[in-house]
């Protein structure tokens, strides 16, 4: 039989509310995304920012095809990019200035790379990405949580986090980000995931309301993995 893993032995022995949302939920199944550099990250980060998926991926598509021979270009590829032959693959103007700004701050290193920012502390991270023009901290926690695979943040802005607090919680109004935090500290040094079992609760709670005949796949979901 195999063995609980840590984060639900911690969360169930510290929180019942949390043990009952794991026994509903299942096993701790957090899947991280493709390997990528902060500054792709970022930069695809920026190109979804407003806009559906579909729409974000055809723009991101056009913007790579701007660099042949590339799997993404290089910050000092865009750099040297003319801003309107940018704008030509539908990026608005604000979204090109926040992706100048990155690749301005990957070449002089407020960005780190990869090997760099994998001995960075998580405060250390968010305090330097945050510096970028368009990103803020919960651009930089999703990085954290889903690229770095790190396992003590807690995104307390974060809706989908928020209403499963509410939902599994049973509480009649959608905590605070400040409430979250407090309440959070005990489910360290495992608050990614509580924070997975909370969007989970969130999408439980989905299914449950919508009837079977008229599920549809639409839209956004909190993220998923």
């Amino acid at each position: 039989m195999n063995q609980p893993s840590p984060e639900i032995v911690h969360l169930c022995k510290i929180d019942p509310v949390m043990k009952r949302v794991i026994g509903e939920v299942g096993p701790y199944a957090l899947s991280l995304r493709a390997r990528r550099s902060p500054f792709e990250s970022l930069a695809r980060a920026i190109a979804y920012q407003q806009l559906h998926d579909k729409a974000a991926e055809s723009i991101l598509k056009r913007f790579i095809a701007l660099f042949p021979g590339r799997r993404f270009p290089r910050p000092a590829d865009l750099l040297a990019m003319a801003p309107e032959t940018i704008r030509g693959t539908g990026f608005s103007r604000a979204k090109i200035a926040a992706l100048q700004d990155l690749a301005a701050k990957a070449m002089d290193g407020t960005v780190p790379t990869t090997a760099v920012i994998q001995r960075l502390a998580d405060d250390a991270i968010v305090e330097r990405l945050i510096a970028v023009r368009g990103v803020g901290r919960w651009t930089v926690e999703m990085l954290l949580i889903f690229q770095l695979g790190r396992p003590d943040v807690l995104p307390v802005d974060d809706f989908g986090v928020r209403n499963g607090f509410r939902i599994a919680y049973k509480r009649k109004a959608m905590p605070t980000p400040k409430e979250l935090l407090v309440y959070g500290e005990r489910w360290r040094p495992y608050r990614t995931a509580a924070a997975w079992y909370l969007w989970r609760a969130a999408d439980q709670a989905k299914v449950v309301r919508t009837p079977l005949s008229v599920v549809t796949v639409t839209g956004k979901r909190a993220p998923n993995g």
